[in-house]
């Protein structure tokens, strides 16, 4: 991640001051720097363009040598600093001739360097700017917390402040800030609830370790009572130099810049590894926006499960799988619109290849009444005693709807109702219903053990497992040969017979086609349920969008159940101005 991090601190002399910055360097370090040694030699690095990147010289000058140091150092005049010059004080971390800290990432050939302040003097007037303003005009309710500034000029700045006990200052803390500076604000504003978790560990552990400093002295020498004793004086004159205390000195901790320059290179690192930019040609698709709220609502619950007891479900409500079965695909490929669910069991037993292999299996008549039930979003029940057979049919099937219309149940012991799932696959003993097996809104699947005349002829070697079974096609409304049926279902069916499209390319012309019909679903959603346009209106758009056929608009009601929720909400919040309700009128 293309950032800085650093410590700030509110010195009761100076004001603001940077204490201890950390930022990424993508230019080869100079020669003789290494992770325990940064040589005082002038040697130039490449610089880099691009804002945060930036680094043209890596040196051990201290910021506090003043006229000795380079005239470009971007480090404040020795004037500028606390009194005790010749100790750590408040307003430095690092001792004069201190290299600095370098982490090398041995992955990315990145480097993490720390020091007092940024060498190129663009960052080091960005860094300043945050700095005085994460410690003044820019501040939470309560002085203590986050916060978020910034432009496009300077960079943007998500700001914690904090307090840490000294028994010698005034009030007896000090105020500090860590912030972290970039140029991409969705980027940073993205990164906000990691950043806050982890920033305030930091915190925490900072102010647990100056508490308890704070109360060993206090138990020592209680300061309260000498100050409430002590006659008026100027409070500078009475601190005595002790204003100039360091927050080494306030943890009693000698190791506490390196073990920063440890965290901060780790915040760095872990925040631009977290979040990575994808490449998406035009707006997502619908399936696309389901499967993200799918794995949305899957981090929800996992969520609500962490720190509480499961409840077990019972036997006889098996999950439902709706859309692409998310929990057993990785992140990454579970937001890809062509993940398939149980994709491991599908590499390992691929029953069914394709819709034109299941269409050569079950046969053309067989396959397009099966087909009409799926696109209609009446219920497929497949029966058989083999479950990677089901799992592989359904997942060829599926591939004809939107990822929201699909709702799975895939191998049960006892008949689940319609409204639960669009797929069911059951087991040889389980009894349906009659009423189910004659309606006409549910198609069954029956496979068998075939008999010696009516085997499977094995069109391919490896089809070996299909070549026992019998697979009978029944429903309580049959599809006539010559019924007209909807048209997507014909174009899918041409795909299929026409030899010269390879499957991979019948892929891609389902993709488009669900698309196309997706695209109409929109319309018409927008038109009836937002827009509320009276029948006969509906009946014109239906006849401009070539889906007046009663099959045509069957299929785009199911297919409406499968918009996303974002693309409803979206539509549904949107409220039309009276000048276009009356144009209309």
């Amino acid at each position: 991640m293309n950032a800085i991090v650093a410590l700030c601190h509110f010195c009761e002399l100076h004001g603001p001051r940077t204490l201890f910055c950390t930022e990424v360097l993508h230019s080869p370090l100079p020669q003789g720097a290494s992770s325990g040694d940064i040589s005082g030699q002038n040697e130039q690095a490449e610089e880099e363009e691009g804002g945060i990147q930036m680094s043209s010289r890596i040196r051990s000058h201290s910021p506090a040598e003043g006229a000795s140091a380079d005239s470009s150092s971007p480090g404040p005049k020795k004037s500028d600093m606390c009194e005790a010059s010749a100790k750590i004080c408040g307003c430095r971390s690092l001792a004069g001739g201190h290299p600095g800290y370098v982490s090398h990432d041995k992955e990315t050939s990145i480097k993490y360097v720390s020091h007092q302040h940024p060498n190129h003097p663009q960052l080091f007037s960005i860094v300043r700017q945050a700095c005085v303003r994460s410690l003044s005009c820019e501040v939470c309710p309560g002085r203590e917390g986050p916060i978020f500034f910034g432009d496009e000029q300077h960079g943007f700045v998500f700001s914690h402040t904090f307090f840490i006990k000294d028994s010698l200052a005034r009030g007896f803390q000090r105020w500090y800030s860590i912030i972290t500076i970039m140029m991409d604000r969705i980027y940073l504003i993205n990164s906000w609830p990691f950043l806050l978790g982890k920033i305030r560990g930091i915190i925490d552990e900072l102010q647990g370790k100056a508490l308890k400093v704070f109360e060993a002295e206090q138990y020592g020498c209680p300061q309260r009572a000498q100050r409430m004793n002590t006659a008026f004086t100027p409070f500078l004159h009475q601190r005595n130099g002790n204003a100039a205390r360091s927050l080494t000195s306030l943890t009693n901790d000698e190791n506490l810049w390196a073990c920063l320059h440890t965290s901060f290179a780790w915040l760095l690192k872990a925040c631009g590894s977290r979040l990575t930019e994808k490449l998406l040609e035009g707006a997502p698709t619908e399936d696309t926006l389901v499967q993200m709220e799918k794995l949305a609502d899957l981090k929800e619950e996992s969520e609500g499960w962490d720190g509480s007891e499961e409840e077990e479900k019972p036997s006889s409500q098996p999950d439902v799988v709706e859309g692409q079965e998310l929990s057993k695909c990785s992140p990454e490929t579970s937001l890809m619109p062509d993940c398939n669910s149980w994709n491991v069991a599908h590499r390992r037993l691929s029953v069914f290849r394709s819709l034109r292999h299941m269409r050569q299996v079950l046969g053309a008549s067989a396959f397009r009444m099966l087909a009409w039930h799926v696109l209609m979003g009446n219920q497929v029940i497949w029966k058989a005693r083999d479950s990677d057979l089901v799992q592989s049919a359904f997942d060829v099937l599926r591939t004809m709807l939107p990822v929201g219309c699909v709702r799975i149940i895939p191998y049960s012991d006892q008949y689940e109702e319609a409204y639960r799932c669009n797929f069911l696959g059951l087991s040889p003993h389980v009894q349906i219903p009659s009423h189910i097996l004659s309606s006409e809104f549910a198609v069954l699947v029956e496979v068998r053990t075939a008999t010696r005349s009516s085997l499977y002829p094995t069109l391919f070697d490896d089809e070996q497992s299909l070549n026992k079974y019998e697979f009978v096609v029944t429903s309580g409304s049959p599809v006539a040969a010559d019924r007209v049926g909807p048209t997507i279902l014909n174009k899918i069916e041409a795909a299929l017979t026409n030899q010269n499209l390879s499957v991979d390319v019948v892929d891609q012309c389902l993709v488009c086609l669900k698309e196309e019909w997706m695209n109409k679903v929109k319309v018409l959603f927008k038109f009836t349920k937002v827009d509320s346009r009276p029948k006969e209106d509906t009946q014109k758009l239906l006849s401009i969008l070539g889906a007046a056929e009663e099959d045509n608009v069957k299929l785009l009601k199911f297919w409406m159940t499968g918009l996303s929720k974002t693309y409803k909400s979206h539509l549904m919040s949107t409220v039309r101005s009276p000048t276009s309700s009356e144009s209309r009128n």
